[in-house]
């Protein structure tokens, strides 16, 4: 690790994820050089702060990454593909939130508390890839599962705030909740339906097997991340009313049994995991708690009677944080510690 500090460049800083990865970064004392914030033209000469100084925007180009030693990425797949083999080429490490390098066989998929060994493979291409957020938060909950029992099936159903989709859903549930307590027409412009008071079982676009891409997601980087091309998942996602916070329903089948008094045990202190499992006192994970929080909350724990090595859990995370920018700050901060 540099006694100096670390050259960072943070794309798509202007987004809500590029946000909170400005103050993960404050809140996790990252050893920062030099930070360069970058966006489109429309951002550029935009001031944001960092530790009470005010840095200006610029333009995230190709050439914008000479002398950057740590590339964070949340501008979107396209723009990733366009500008992260730039970054790579001029020397930067880039951690890429997007979708546009998830499953590529030369890039590492990476959430640090499962597989940080590899990160190691960064080397092929100076690009390491961020896992979808809903798989995130289901991959910490399960890893101890998993080492200690194994794992044969996953059920997963997600329950995923309006954030992860963006600005623009966060202000359509907003409005749509105002219009609805005024007595006023409810317009849907973001969503294909009205999403304040209801339910969409309906996340990215439908694929000819019947799954959305979501879903499909969490099936394919969930087998990557674990190393695991046998392991079988299933996951059914829906858009929910709330502003922050994915919420998860997932039942396992282990490989071998475990109690649920032992996988509690095994959660209790386990890393990035907050176990809040008291429900006889309707204590639960629930969305409005994880909100801010870097941990990821796992409750719920209990049996599934109807075979025989069968867990229930629900899983909570905040989506904008151990979802996006969390998990990619703790990226960068095993590749400075372990390997720059």
């Amino acid at each position: 690790m540099s006694a100096e500090g670390y050259n960072i460049a943070v794309a798509g800083a202007t987004g809500a994820v590029g946000g909170a990865m400005l103050d993960v970064l404050n809140r996790r004392n990252f050893p920062i050089k030099q930070l360069r914030l970058l966006a489109s033209e429309r951002s550029v000469g935009k001031k944001l702060q960092f530790k009470g100084q005010d840095i200006a925007v610029e333009l995230l180009s190709k050439d914008a990454f000479e002398g950057i030693d740590v590339a964070l990425f949340s501008a979107g797949a396209s723009r990733s593909l366009d500008f992260a083999p730039a970054a790579a080429a001029a020397g930067a490490v880039v951690v890429d939130n997007s979708s546009a390098y998830r499953m590529d066989p030369e890039i590492p998929l990476v959430v640090p508390e499962v597989n940080p060994g590899a990160i190691a493979q960064y080397t092929k291409r100076g690009i390491i890839a961020n896992p979808n957020c809903s798989t995130i938060q289901m991959m910490v909950a399960l890893k101890p599962i998993y080492d200690k029992v194994g794992i044969k099936r996953i059920v997963v159903s997600t329950y995923q705030a309006v954030s992860g989709t963006g600005a623009n859903a966060i202000e359509e549930l907003k409005n749509q909740v105002k219009a609805y307590v005024a007595g006023e027409k409810i317009i849907n412009d973001v969503y294909p339906h009205q999403i304040a008071f209801n339910c969409l079982p309906h996340i990215d676009s439908f694929l000819d097997n019947g799954y959305t891409k979501e879903e499909m997601k969490m099936v394919n980087e969930t087998r990557k991340i674990f190393n695991d091309s046998k392991i079988g998942v299933t996951a059914t996602t829906v858009r929910v009313p709330v502003f922050y916070g994915h919420s998860e329903s997932v039942n396992i089948e282990t490989e071998k049994k475990i109690s649920a008094e032992e996988v509690r045990a095994l959660l209790k202190n386990a890393p990035g995991v907050k176990l809040v499992d008291k429900p006889q006192l309707c204590e639960y994970p629930l969305a409005l708690d994880c909100a801010g929080k870097f941990e990821t909350l796992v409750g719920r724990i209990r049996e599934d009677e109807s075979i025989d090595n069968g867990i229930n859990m629900w899983i909570v995370s905040d989506n904008i944080l151990k979802g996006a920018a969390l998990n990619a700050v703790q990226i960068a901060e095993v590749l400075i510690k372990d390997y720059l």
